[in-house]
């Protein structure tokens, strides 16, 4: 009976300290989606987000608009702020506030498995932001001559007759040869085993987060030394990069400053960045790796949408034909010939504003206690975004959200004043898949270059269709991951009855 009476008295304990925690828990003030917030079945709401995150998403941002929300992931809460006010307030807080840097980490827990250095010290955005940026004009050129070779081996038609393709395979595939080209030139960007291992690596930062954030620190750490798959994949690159880096090494020794003639690549870029940094040639590995892994799949994701978009509505494809065409005639490929076609830009817009790539953007972790613009609290540690796809399907942002319009954009540049507001690269509080503000997305441009050239290289030179019964692959909707369907084909022949040539 005394026994009975201690098993009872510890039970009621526990139901007390597990009501206490939640009624006094921070986050509680802002209201959840998808199910409950109490500690343990919020667990149930977690993996209702994890199957229905769109709807969800959808359903938070019209009853809570101009205010913020909270849903359910596997291993924390992540608050969700709607409208322009909010996403403007996100965006424009001081990184000891709301830091991006320790947001993005939030979600690939790359300090477990690449070490705390890519974290502290992430000098290859600023390399992106500032080298890759200023030498666009010059490395184009290099994309282009890349994609004439790898479109044609990866779509390889044969006259009039049909063939069909799994398109996010193949556009893997030409985006990392075309990316690799400016990161590690020729002959590595050819080579398939280390494109291969490029292209993986995404996967195996993934798995590496989904393991980390199954374990408590202590664990972590020791997973991440010894089993990260990020890891292994690094050091089964070095054998294709390290002599390079060697050469590069010992010219910088030899020429110093008065190396006229040298390369202008993500490669040069980094080590510039690393020698004085004393950093090994694993380390500079692991940048080069990590660069593939925010350019390949993100830039993949976006021209598989864009080719499902376009082979869908074929009434686009002579219009953006009759644009590219004579553009190209007359000043060939280049940046600034790119950036004449405008119907080319808002077909990639449009089809990034119906799809994107992910359900939310403006990532940010609060590094200390921050109350929002409207009242929200936000205790430190809180992960906090904004809601692109909601903002982006809401009708008072875009007339008919739910119809693709591919040319919407280029008529709104028509109007006066409007010439750059609308363009592809261009954030705003209402569109923002490459989220806003200082942290927007710093290899947009480059991205853009990319998808407009391998984009308007297939329009000019293939005829293409669905395959099956020619309705658009539906894409997958995973917590907020927005994935286009990695089943889809598309059939391509040889454009009928000419082509146009790099």
């Amino acid at each position: 009976m005394a026994d009975a009476q201690v098993y009872y008295t510890l039970f009621a304990f526990a139901v007390a300290v597990y009501v206490y925690r939640w009624r006094t828990y921070p986050l509680r003030a802002i209201p959840t989606v998808g199910g409950p917030s109490a500690p343990i079945i919020s667990w149930w709401t977690a993996v209702n987000f994890l199957f229905h995150g769109r709807e969800l998403m959808l359903q938070g941002y019209q009853k809570y608009h101009g205010s913020a929300f909270k849903v359910s992931l596997l291993d924390q809460w992540m608050v969700i702020v709607n409208g322009p006010k909010l996403v403007d307030d996100l965006s424009k807080r001081p990184d000891d506030e709301l830091s991006f840097v320790e947001g993005v980490e939030e979600f690939i827990q790359t300090q477990f498995t690449l070490g705390r250095e890519t974290l502290d010290d992430p000098y290859h955005i600023d390399i992106i932001k500032d080298k890759l940026m200023r030498s666009l004009v010059a490395v184009v050129p290099d994309v282009i001559d890349e994609l004439s070779v790898a479109v044609p081996e990866h779509i390889p038609v044969q006259g009039d007759d049909w063939v069909t393709i799994n398109v996010m395979d193949t556009t893997l595939q030409i985006v990392a040869r075309m990316s690799n080209r400016v990161f590690v030139g020729l002959p590595i960007c050819r080579n398939q085993e280390f494109l291969n291992l490029a292209i993986r690596f995404t996967i195996d930062i993934i798995t590496d987060n989904a393991l980390a954030k199954a374990f408590p620190l202590s664990v972590k750490i020791f997973l991440g030394k010894h089993m990260s798959n990020a890891r292994k994949s690094i050091r089964k690159a070095m054998p294709y990069l390290v002599p390079l880096l060697r050469e590069r090494r010992a010219k910088m020794e030899e020429f110093g400053d008065g190396w006229t003639d040298k390369p202008n690549d993500l490669v040069q870029w980094v080590l510039e960045e690393a020698i004085p940094r004393n950093s090994d040639d694993e380390a500079i590995v692991g940048r080069i790796l990590l660069v593939n892994f925010a350019a390949i799949h993100t830039s993949s994701n976006s021209i598989v949408h864009a080719l499902y978009d376009l082979a869908a509505n074929p009434e686009y494809i002579q219009p953006l034909r009759d644009e590219i065409a004579p553009i190209v005639a007359q000043e060939g490929w280049t940046k600034g010939s790119m950036g004449r076609m405008w119907k080319l830009d808002s077909f990639l817009r449009e089809s990034q504003r119906v799809n994107g790539v992910s359900l939310t953007s403006v990532i940010r972790k609060a590094m200390v206690d921050v109350t929002l613009s409207d009242g929200t609290f936000l205790p430190k540690d809180t992960l906090v975004v904004a809601a692109s796809y909601p903002t982006h399907q809401d009708e008072h942002n875009y007339p008919s959200p739910a119809v693709f319009d591919g040319f919407r954009f280029s008529r709104m540049r028509e109007a006066e004043g409007e010439i750059t507001k609308h363009q592809f690269v261009n954030t705003s509080v209402d569109y923002i898949p490459f989220g806003h503000g200082k942290h927007a997305c710093p290899g947009r441009f480059f991205a853009a270059n990319e998808l407009k050239a391998m984009l308007a290289y297939i329009v000019l030179n293939y005829d293409m269709k669905i395959a099956g019964d020619g309705s658009r692959p539906e894409n997958i909707y995973l917590a907020v991951n927005v994935i286009p369907n990695p089943k889809g084909e598309i059939k391509f022949r040889q454009r009928q009855p000419v082509s146009v040539s790099v």
